[in-house]
């Protein structure tokens, strides 16, 4: 299972690479959290099939990010690996890259 770590997701923003940041955490959990990684965009997971076709052609890494890192978060980069994309999940999820001290930000709701 391809994946990052949120010290090499912090790397990777510290150091400007281009790469999409997909905020694929269930509406619920998102809004009750409030909060969210910076630059992420938020792709509704049980919608996947509609949004999925805008990620291509992929000409930058993607990252999906869930609560937790487990099921959601696992499962979509491995659909979007599938159809030939450089798709990886951070492990931990939101939750470990809170516990490395790493910014979140107030939900973007423009």
């Amino acid at each position: 299972m391809a994946h990052i770590t949120a010290t090499e997701l912090a790397l990777w923003q510290a150091g400007g690479l281009a790469f999409d940041l997909l905020d694929v955490r269930r509406a619920a959990a998102r809004a009750g959290d409030g909060t969210q990684i910076p630059g992420a965009q938020w792709r509704d997971p049980a919608a996947w099939l509609d949004w999925k076709d805008a990620c291509l052609p992929a000409v930058r890494p993607l990252v999906v990010v869930c609560a937790h890192g487990q099921e959601i978060s696992q499962g979509l980069a491995a659909a979007l690996r599938a159809m030939g994309l450089d798709a990886r999940h951070l492990q931990g999820g939101l939750a470990q890259w809170r516990a490395g001290g790493h910014a979140v930000v107030p939900l973007d709701h423009g």
